[in-house]
């Protein structure tokens, strides 16, 4: 008989919780594979770290830190890293499963792991900040590397701090190291269209749903919650498309227009301001507005669980795009299945940015790199392959495309530790 897992004690629409309910949900479609399922329920490592830094007032600071490797039965680890003050362990954990999955969805030869620090990066200095980096990074050296943790940019983290993180490792190992993350700078090995590909990602896989709902582009109504490098990019290229964008949210506001709002005005003014800083180019609301509007696609794309129940019932879209990572919780996935609603979820829509990672990590070791063509063809390619196969399944089964996504992913994940067995 099985312990449960002693990390947490998960409630029902906490991350971690609606990870495991995700899972329940896909047993019955796991034959023989389901006396494995316990594998996908137990994070493999999970790693608490203090981070103590001196201020630059002089004070000494700690910070709380993770890093979590879900599973790693198909390859290295790999997840971001995020510092935001409402990090826990439990997200953490969630968000390492997802990248489990995720990888799997898209067949990568990865495993899941995520990081982050309970911290506001915004209220450090940059010297500060790259402390912090720095020996968060010297913590968690331990249990990263090229061939076993890859991180990678998340919420609040980017180039810069990846860089950091690449040069501590090296230091720390008396070798660069450029394969220990991914998401750096070009000139420290990163790959041309990392930054765009979650956006990118995610618009691929909503062009090909939206043409199979018979959903013409040209006009569609479009509303974006989260407006960072995911938000922003996906909605660029649905705008190109012909689409229009009548509604964007982020953590200042939320923006309407329902004429289309100005992408090339408004994205410049929100990377400063926030979104509320372009008011002349539309209306401000309440942001519990932002999920009554009148739209065709919805587009979460900020922070999990933001799609709850009663925000599901309120929906006019005929197709949610989960740019965010976990954004609906699964009593809202009920209702919108009920509603004949489509969702494309995370674990397939967002995964651009960790198909692309893969392309740098692989660029890395060969010391050779793609220009940025190549690296789109090569991501829509992938991103293609993964949903129409993952549609295949739902059309057979009859089931959601979360469902079917998770059937793919955990069969191939539970193939693994079936095949390589338990050791000793």
């Amino acid at each position: 008989m099985s312990e449960k897992l002693s990390f947490v004690t998960p409630t029902a629409n906490s991350p971690w919780g609606t990870y495991l309910s995700q899972v329940d949900r896909v047993v019955p479609h796991l034959g023989p594979l389901a006396r494995w399922v316990e594998t996908l329920k137990r994070p493999k490592r999970a790693l608490i770290v203090d981070v103590p830094i001196e201020m630059d007032d002089g004070t000494i600071a700690h910070f709380e830190g993770y890093r979590v490797q879900h599973n790693m039965s198909r390859g290295p680890g790999k997840g971001g890293v995020r510092f935001h003050p409402d990090v826990t362990l439990e997200e953490v954990m969630a968000l390492s499963a997802w990248m489990t999955i995720k990888t799997a969805a898209v067949n990568l030869p990865y495993g899941g792991a995520k990081g982050g620090i309970r911290v506001d990066p915004k209220k450090l200095s940059l010297q500060e900040l790259e402390k912090v980096t720095r020996r968060y990074t010297s913590e968690i050296g331990i249990i990263i590397g090229p061939h076993t943790d890859i991180p990678a940019p998340d919420v609040n983290t980017n180039a810069q701090i990846m860089a950091w993180m690449m040069d501590t490792y090296s230091m720390n190992v008396g070798g660069t190291a450029t394969g220990v993350v991914t998401g750096k700078p070009l000139h420290l090995g990163g790959s041309l269209g990392r930054v765009k590909a979650t956006g990118r990602g995610v618009f691929v896989t909503g062009r090909e749903a939206a043409r199979r709902l018979g959903l013409d582009l040209r006009g569609a109504r479009i509303a974006v919650q989260g407006f960072g490098n995911v938000g922003s990019v996906a909605a660029e290229l649905f705008a190109e498309a012909g689409a229009k964008i009548v509604a964007v949210q982020d953590h200042t506001g939320t923006i309407v227009n329902d004429k289309g709002l100005d992408l090339a005005k408004l994205v410049p003014i929100s990377r400063t301001d926030g979104v509320v800083g372009f008011k002349a180019g539309g209306d401000i609301v309440p942001n519990e507005d932002f999920w009554d509007i009148a739209c065709d696609i919805l587009i979460p794309a900020a922070l999990e669980g933001q799609l709850t129940a009663d925000r599901a019932k309120k929906t006019t879209a005929k197709l949610v795009l989960e740019g965010a990572n976990g954004p609906t919780v699964p009593q809202a996935d009920d209702i919108l299945a009920e509603r004949g609603v489509l969702v494309v979820p995370d674990v397939i829509c967002n995964a651009g940015g960790v198909t692309v990672s893969y392309f740098e990590w692989v660029q890395d070791f060969s010391s050779f790199f793609w220009d940025e063509d190549e690296i789109n063809v090569r991501l829509d390619r992938i991103m293609m392959n993964a949903l129409n196969q993952i549609w295949d399944t739902a059309d057979k089964h009859k089931i959601t495309l979360r469902t079917a996504t998770y059937a793919v992913a955990c069969e191939r994940i539970l193939m693994a530790r079936q095949e390589r067995g338990l050791y000793p």
